[in-house]
């Protein structure tokens, strides 16, 4: 079974993986060492969150839900590139 998670993080398409890289490094930037926290804080489903951050499980309605946590446009958050 855990051979099967693992196969299954390393097919990840890797423009979702910068996605979700970029989630963290904005969770961090604004003082949050606990994606747990920031979730509660916004109202956002931890267990969501925390897939999001993997890059496991994306709909644009949460990623818009943490946009707004931020207080950015989805034009903005693309416009600085995913990296």
């Amino acid at each position: 079974m855990a051979k099967q998670k693992q196969k299954n993080v390393d097919n990840l398409d890797p423009r979702i993986m910068a996605i979700a890289k970029k989630l963290e490094k904005m969770r961090v930037a604004k003082g949050y060492s606990s994606y747990e926290n920031f979730a509660i804080e916004f109202g956002i489903s931890r267990m969501q969150y925390w897939r999001m951050e993997k890059g496991t499980n994306f709909t644009f309605t949460s990623l818009l839900k943490i946009l707004d946590a931020h207080e950015i446009t989805l034009e903005a958050f693309f416009a600085e590139g995913c990296d």
